[in-house]
């Protein structure tokens, strides 16, 4: 038990230190660690729709057997897409950088 929450506040201080290193500061890394939870959210109740559908529709064949992973694989790359991070305006670029 002590090497769980151990684990759990090393976890914890980790992603503290990475958000607060990344350029745009640490609230705007919290923005945007928020909508990729957003994103992940939809994607994951979309793989359990499409499971579902696909499990009911096909229920045995390739289509049973492949097309939930084929449906996560191209989840991913949708998630891969939408969850970038946003293009930084010149006032968020980080320092260092020559504004145009």
């Amino acid at each position: 038990m002590r090497g769980f929450v151990l684990g759990l506040i090393l976890v914890v201080a980790l992603m503290l230190t990475v958000l607060s290193r990344r350029p745009g500061g640490f609230r705007r890394q919290l923005r945007l660690v928020g909508r990729r939870l957003k994103v992940f959210l939809w994607l994951g109740g979309i793989y359990i729709a499409g499971s579902m559908v696909i499990r009911l529709v096909f229920p045995s064949g390739p289509v049973a057997d492949y097309g939930p992973p084929a449906l996560a694989i191209l989840l991913v790359a949708v998630f891969v897409v939408v969850g970038q991070d946003p293009a930084s305006t010149p006032s968020e670029s980080p320092p260092g950088s020559r504004a145009p």
